[in-house]
């Protein structure tokens, strides 16, 4: 195959890395970037190509479609939305513009790409500097870029027209070849560069952990952003992702409730993700001693979503259906209620999941949580928090609408 040039690295190095290598010794005017678990559809390059014909300072991603990791199954198709992110970091998106709802087939403007797949020309990419070579394994690198593409001169694009399949992992492990927190470290690098006075909205996610972070040395980088008299990141918020802190507050609203959520009839149990990930079940255990700042095995929150979250992360309580004892799943939050959405009356110590009125209910034995239909009379389904917002709670069919909406 003489097109493909295979580049060994002496040890394990983790995709930035490694993209920085093949990067370095391609030889073509437009480098494009994808992961190894994808799969082109049909007629996918020209569309990336387009905009960088017309403008060399242009990046442009494909639609990414799902191929399931089990089956290899091409099966879920994108139906578009314009990249973003919250303030912890994690990816998030946008709604399409009305004008770019008008012409569906043509590329749209997109904040900040998904990071696996995309086209660039090689002259921009070395322009801005490519990838921060400080930052390691992987993570931050996809918000490096994108802030960089736009706050130095140039565009980012998602073209329907090109479609990529891509594999998205199963419950397999990443593991962690560091043995030390290098996301953490990616995201202070990339946020002491470009977010200026915008990173300590990142930052009080959670102060201790980045203030305990060193970045390394990060001149090179913030000599590529002064010799390119790049923008601040301000005007990255106010004319690039302009919409972004409606849906994703830098400020959130507090909670409605957190902490442990003890059982009112066995107090000695606990809801407690068990070490479970995504699609996995949640269960009961020996409660925490401290209620109000347990373990993170036990640490919820009703948030200002509606919806049942583990509190340092990004996983919700979802119900899907609708029979006697419903398993609760940890599904991604996706911030739209439906099977994810929950509420908690003080007074009658019940939380009512959905709309139908099912409430959370209990198997001491086995120590199993499921739904069931709300019964006052049921012991197992009463539940104590170990923080109530009764302000919050007071307000809320009206708190945190306008930023819901």
């Amino acid at each position: 195959m003489p097109k493909v040039k295979i580049i060994r690295l002496p040890e394990r190095s983790g995709l930035i890395t490694a993209r920085l290598a093949g990067a370095k010794i391609a030889t073509a005017d437009v480098l494009i970037f994808l992961d190894s678990h994808t799969e082109a559809n049909v007629n996918w390059l020209p569309p990336l190509l387009e905009p960088i014909a017309d403008d060399y300072r242009t990046c442009v991603c494909p639609f990414i479609d799902v191929i399931d990791w089990d089956t290899f199954e091409y099966r879920a198709q994108d139906e578009g939305a314009r990249g973003a992110f919250d303030w912890k970091f994690f990816y998030k998106r946008l709604p399409l513009l009305p004008k770019n709802l008008q012409n569906p087939t043509e590329p749209f403007e997109s904040p900040v790409m998904a990071g696996g797949l995309f086209a660039i020309s090689a002259k921009f990419f070395w322009e801005i500097g490519g990838y921060d070579e400080g930052l390691d394994i992987w993570g931050g690198e996809q918000y490096e870029l994108s802030f960089k593409i736009w706050q130095c001169g140039g565009k980012m694009y998602d073209a329907p027209c090109s479609r990529v399949g891509h594999i998205y992992r199963g419950y397999a492990p990443f593991g962690n070849p560091r043995k030390k927190d290098f996301l953490t470290r990616n995201y202070k690098r990339v946020a002491e560069v470009w977010m200026d006075e915008y990173k300590e909205y990142l930052y009080m996610r959670d102060r201790k952990k980045y203030e305990n972070t060193d970045v390394g040395d990060i001149s090179r980088q913030l000599a590529i952003r002064e010799k390119l008299q790049c923008k601040p990141f301000k005007w990255f918020m106010t004319h690039v992702a302009f919409d972004l802190v409606e849906k994703y507050p830098p400020i959130e609203p507090q909670d409605f409730a957190n902490g442990a959520i003890q059982s009112v009839t066995n107090p000695a149990l606990c809801v407690d993700t068990l070490n479970h990930g995504e699609k996995q079940t949640i269960g009961l255990y020996s409660c925490a001693e401290d209620k109000k700042q347990p373990q993170p095995n036990q640490f919820f929150q009703l948030s200002w979503h509606r919806d049942l979250r583990i509190k340092f992360g990004e996983l919700c309580w979802d119900v899907s259906e609708s029979v006697p004892n419903a398993k609760i799943l940890l599904y991604h939050c996706h911030g739209g209620q439906g099977n994810q959405l929950w509420r908690y009356n003080p007074e009658s110590q019940m939380l009512k999941q959905g709309k139908n009125n099912r409430c959370l209910d209990m198997n001491p034995d086995n120590r199993e949580v499921f739904v069931n239909p709300c019964d006052l009379t049921n012991p197992r389904q009463k539940w104590r928090w170990g923080f109530i917002n009764m302000t919050t709670i007071a307000q809320w069919d009206s708190y945190g609408a306008k930023i819901i909406e």
